[in-house]
């Protein structure tokens, strides 16, 4: 499996040891991403000059997308980006306090857990900070009450067992804002991330290489299913252009029913929108309703 990707090269790791490699030319313009199960052949043996040779990159049971910007008129434009592939769990990180929770980057995370066919799980760092004030944390619930949403509260004088359990077995990524507590996050929960990460990134000269993603193994039973994290970095946006709009609703899964009211061919912003008739109902939060067309006029480029 590629736990890590820089300047041409990809860190592996096979059931013996760790190899470097490189890309073979019969890949074509094929990617190759932190996730991917691939084929090796060349020098194997893992040592500190040996390099060897992805030839074949496996099936990918899933790929989790972003959207370098919402907005055309960026430098970058509206470039798709394969985050990792084959995780089936997206940890969305954020904290309770400092900065405080951003239910519109949640909601971007959602729709692109969704639409990758992963699964969610919000965890809510800092809350040590709330101070016996529960409105924060409240308000997540409240606003996310429709979807069920599993979370996890992780406080720093407590261990992260909750947080174990649910990883344990499984890929899962973990994405949040710079500053929401994410590496701290990464170091309790792999007592020697820091090693390993300098471990892996000597392909970058020795250096922490915080601008791509690195896959660590959790510690565990070794004779169960490892469990495996992935670290992305701190992130500012979670662009969705590539998403459908059909797509897109269904990360909005507390207004999907409300939909079937809504005129042919409904854009869900105009008047008659049965949305709006969902909402004034009680049957989802308005709140949610304001995300969503956020959201849809991001895609198309008006925000």
């Amino acid at each position: 499996m590629v736990t890590e990707v820089h300047l041409g090269r990809y860190v592996c790791v096979t059931a013996a040891r760790t190899v470097t490699a490189m890309r073979a030319r019969e890949l074509g313009r094929r990617s190759v991403v932190v996730g991917d199960r691939v084929a090796l052949v060349g020098d194997v043996s893992g040592g500190p000059d040996a390099l060897a040779r992805i030839v074949r990159v496996g099936e990918r049971q899933s790929v989790l997308r972003r959207t370098a910007a919402d907005d055309e008129t960026t430098p970058e434009g509206r470039v798709e980006r394969v985050v990792v592939a084959n995780a089936d769990q997206l940890v969305i990180v954020s904290a309770m306090a400092d900065p405080p929770p951003r239910t519109g980057f949640i909601d971007r995370c959602l729709v692109a857990a969704y639409d990758a066919e992963i699964d969610p799980l919000l965890c809510l760092t800092k809350v040590d900070l709330l101070a016996g004030d529960d409105a924060p944390l409240a308000l997540l619930r409240d606003y996310y009450a429709a979807l069920s949403l599993p979370h996890v509260l992780c406080r720093p004088d407590r261990p992260l067992d909750e947080l174990l359990a649910a990883l344990q077995g499984r890929m899962s990524v973990l994405i949040g804002h710079s500053g929401v507590g994410k590496s701290t996050l990464v170091n309790r929960l792999v007592p020697d991330a820091a090693r390993a990460v300098g471990a892996v990134s000597a392909i970058g000269r020795g250096r922490h290489i915080s601008s791509s993603a690195v896959a660590l193994r959790l510690p565990g039973d070794p004779g169960g299913e490892p469990g495996w994290i992935i670290d992305t970095p701190g992130v500012r946006s979670f662009g969705l252009a590539h998403v459908s709009a059909d797509s897109l609703l269904h990360g909005f899964p507390d207004l999907v029913e409300g939909s079937t009211g809504c005129p042919p061919n409904c854009g869900h912003t105009e008047a008659g929108c049965g949305l709006d008739a969902w909402v004034a109902a009680g049957h989802a939060d308005p709140r949610r309703l304001a995300s969503y067309r956020r959201l849809l006029s991001s895609r198309a480029g008006d925000g």
